[in-house]
């Protein structure tokens, strides 16, 4: 386990989670706010995407003992630094999604990224912690902004998403 804060843990992501990641990621209302409804995942894909990563620490993410999503974070590489414009060394990029959608609204993602920045500050000595969610994502974004995080730069054409380029937003908690 990484860490507990409540109800909420968060785990390294273990093999056998391949199927729960599967199932959320083949489910189209879930895909169309990570990864796009064109872009479904089986459990082979599920493998070569989340089990093969080269500085991303992929987990599970349980409330009251059960599976409902997923965070991966890592260190900005030298040329996302340069896009983001950026010089620190120390910077923390974060994704997740909740994948059971009968938990969404609930406060569970507040939680889970509060929970998270605080992680990335006291144990990997984080400076500043990024995300960079598509602007049409405003349930994201709210979120975001809700833990403290402030948009800071548009990223134009960033992410393909449902065969189009989309806008985003870079997002930055600084303590």
């Amino acid at each position: 386990m990484l860490f507990q804060k409540g109800q909420l843990i968060v785990r390294e992501l273990d093999f056998k989670d391949r199927h729960k990641l599967a199932e959320w990621l083949s489910n189209p209302v879930v895909l169309e706010f990570y990864e796009g409804r064109d872009n479904p995942f089986d459990v082979e894909k599920v493998i070569q995407v989340f089990f093969h990563p080269e500085d991303e620490v992929g987990c599970m993410v349980e409330w009251e003992e059960e599976a409902v999503g997923y965070i991966q974070f890592y260190p900005l590489d030298d040329e996302t630094k340069e896009v983001y414009g950026y010089t620190q060394e120390d910077i923390y990029g974060m994704d997740q999604f909740i994948g059971e959608n009968k938990h969404w609204n609930k406060g569970i993602g507040q939680n889970l990224v509060r929970a998270m920045v605080s992680y990335l500050f006291e144990q990997k000595q984080a400076e500043i912690i990024v995300m960079d969610p598509q602007t049409w994502n405003k349930r994201a974004i709210h979120c975001y902004e809700k833990c403290g995080f402030k948009k800071i730069k548009l990223l134009p054409k960033r992410e393909l998403h449902e065969g189009e380029y989309k806008d985003c937003w870079l997002m930055e908690y600084k303590p």
